[in-house]
């Protein structure tokens, strides 16, 4: 075997543990990521780790930059807007396609993910009246909620192919931004969990036209407030 055959599956593990902590936000858009560090980290060599990082520069998830090396990628607002122009209209025909594959138990999940969403809602609100500090729009579970709801419709759509490409979108932009970007603001956190529950309305009634309508209207305004939330952060996201 090829040394590169030999260092390929190390290759691909750590860049996929390197992705995850991306998605995640625990590497923050615009930190720089240190070769000698990751390899001490990983207990391997420099090489493995910098095919890694060339492997999600080539992904768009990071980018190398004069001086700083390799640095987790802020997207361009653009970028955004464009990405959810797209996948608005995936997600769109995956609506359309689950209104009429749907079950009563895939409805039940999603009734069941936007509850979560609620709850974290009225959490924050009590957080607030009591002087806390209003946490839940940014936490994991309320990400994992949002995403498995879009998952349940996809699945519900049962197209393999419309599935990979809209994951593959997703996984162009940390998956944690989306929630943080709500945590900030309740009026559009509010918005959401309505949209949400339009959809569930229509896709409860089979109604594939007002599914597809809703489900793209969704999109767009989350990708709206995204591009708004990157375009106030492209200036001041960490930098040492």
């Amino acid at each position: 075997m090829t040394p590169q055959t030999d260092e390929s599956p190390l290759v691909d593990d750590i860049a996929a543990r390197i992705r995850a902590r991306i998605m995640n936000g625990e590497l923050a858009i615009g930190k720089p990521l240190r070769q000698a560090a990751l390899a001490t980290e990983f207990g391997v060599s420099r090489t493995p780790v910098r095919e890694a990082l060339r492997q999600l520069q080539n992904g768009g998830l990071i980018e190398m930059q004069p001086n700083r090396g390799a640095v987790v990628r802020v997207p361009a607002p653009w970028e955004v807007r464009q990405a959810y122009e797209v996948r608005a209209e995936l997600e769109g025909m995956a609506a359309r396609r689950a209104a009429s594959r749907i079950t009563e138990s895939g409805l039940a999940a999603l009734r069941e993910h936007n509850a979560v969403l609620c709850e974290a809602v009225v959490r924050a609100a009590g957080q607030r009246t009591g002087g806390g500090s209003a946490t839940e729009g940014g936490s994991t579970t309320t990400t994992a909620a949002n995403d498995c709801f879009h998952t349940v419709i996809c699945e519900a759509a049962d197209n393999p192919w419309l599935t990979r490409m809209i994951d593959r979108i997703n996984e162009s932009f940390p998956r944690n931004v989306s929630s943080l970007a709500l945590a900030g603001d309740e009026r559009h956190r509010q918005l959401n969990i309505r949209q949400h529950e339009a959809v569930i309305e229509a896709l409860a009634a089979h109604d594939a036209d007002r599914a597809d309508a809703l489900m793209r209207e969704h999109v767009i305004s989350s990708g709206e407030h995204l591009t708004a939330w990157y375009e106030r952060r492209s200036q001041t996201v960490f930098h040492g």
